[in-house]
């Protein structure tokens, strides 16, 4: 190879490396800087809250078991299984232990060596095996076959009294529980979703903050109304800060925020006006904010008729200033309307004023021009008057 095909063959060898670096860069920060400089967020994309108590004194704990069912209800699986297994097993074991005291107090066992007379108060209890299955047996109601209760002693027909009450209880709140968590409408929520990022562009003629949300089911959601908080942190004029001060947001559509035909995905908007928190932001300083936009959603599911709501929150670096959405409805040759989720969180940019004070501003420039105040071409000149009559 001669001495210019060298230099060639160094200059692509460099340029390749200087290429490869500079993604490796970019790759670095995007997943390293970026995620390192992430803001704390109070409601996660799901709708969690992320939030947690301490220092609760132990009588505030005990209110937990004072509303016992909502605990219950509360408990994730894992712990809700736990509690289900344990409180028949436990039950079982405990009343299976009373039924060998009963049998052990009547000297019903095989140890006492009862004579061929003998009338026990359960029939056929050997020992704690055959005491545990009676237990079983008589709190599931399952048919006792050859162990049974005798009517020898009184004692026997409190206890199965007793345990049968006390089972009915227990089935029906554990059965209950689990019914219940499987039904509650948080799972509904599940099937609401909204769009990755908020968008703000004009729509009308004014400056607004879009925000696309759908339903992934064809049943609707009763009643459904939308609303927004920001939570920021504030410095009263007393100067006390308040983290997470709540400030409302009013989000609409086109026929208003509540009693929505949700049956396709809408988009809501809330208008920045000079009553909207965002009216003195701009372009250029939107992601140098700080605060987190919480949206919610309430509804009543139709098939159920339970309330639920579905909750989102947006930081800085997910409104994105001058784009809007793609559209994502459209009409098929058979007449049916199709929804593309594929776009559901696409955006395009478009045509935005930086900042919502300047296209108020020019608005209100225009308005005056066209009633003639504040002229810029009019000119007044003055004329010499002359006296042209003499004496």
């Amino acid at each position: 190879m001669d001495a210019s095909g060298r230099n060639l063959f160094s200059m692509l060898i460099k340029f390749l490396t200087e290429r490869m670096f500079k993604h490796l860069r970019k790759w670095f920060v995007t997943h390293f800087f970026v995620h390192s400089r992430q803001r704390s967020r109070l409601v996660s994309k799901d709708g969690r809250c992320n939030i947690e108590f301490g220092n609760v004194d132990v009588q505030s704990r005990f209110i937990f078991f004072v509303d016992i069912w909502t605990t219950v209800l509360d408990l994730k699986w894992r712990y809700k299984m736990t509690v289900f297994i344990t409180a028949f097993l436990g039950s079982w074991f405990l009343f299976g232990l009373l039924w060998y005291v009963v049998a052990y107090v009547h000297k019903d066992l095989p140890e006492f060596h009862p004579s061929d007379n003998h009338t026990p108060c359960v029939e056929n209890i050997n020992g704690m095996t055959s005491a545990f299955l009676f237990s079983l047996e008589t709190q599931v109601t399952i048919g006792y076959g050859f162990r049974c209760v005798t009517e020898q002693c009184a004692t026997a027909i409190f206890l199965l009294i007793f345990q049968s009450i006390l089972g009915v209880i227990i089935n029906s709140f554990m059965c209950g529980a689990i019914l219940a968590k499987i039904s509650r409408p948080k799972k509904r929520a599940k099937t609401i979703t909204f769009s990755k990022n908020a968008v703000i562009s004009k729509r009308g003629g004014k400056l607004c903050l879009l925000i696309r949300v759908a339903n992934l089911r064809k049943s609707l959601l009763i009643g459904s109304h939308i609303y927004g908080k920001l939570l920021k942190t504030t410095v009263t004029p007393e100067g006390e800060t308040i983290i997470l001060d709540q400030i409302n947001i009013n989000f609409v559509v086109d026929a208003g925020n509540e009693n929505l035909f949700f049956i396709s995905p809408l988009t809501i908007y809330h208008v920045i006006d000079h009553n909207s928190p965002f009216f003195h932001m701009a372009a250029e300083t939107l992601s140098q904010q700080d605060f987190e936009l919480v949206v919610f959603l309430d509804g009543t599911v139709e098939s159920t008729s339970a309330t639920c709501q579905v909750r989102t929150s947006y930081v800085p670096e997910e409104v994105l200033w001058g784009y809007r959405f793609v559209p994502i409805v459209s009409k098929t040759k058979e007449g049916k309307y199709r929804v593309d989720f594929h776009n559901f969180s696409k955006t395009v940019e478009v045509e935005t004023p930086h900042c919502a004070m300047c296209l108020y501003n020019e608005r209100d420039a225009r308005s005056r021009m066209k009633k003639g105040y504040d002229n810029p071409n009019f000119i007044l000149s003055e004329v010499d008057e002359t006296d042209d009559t003499k004496m």
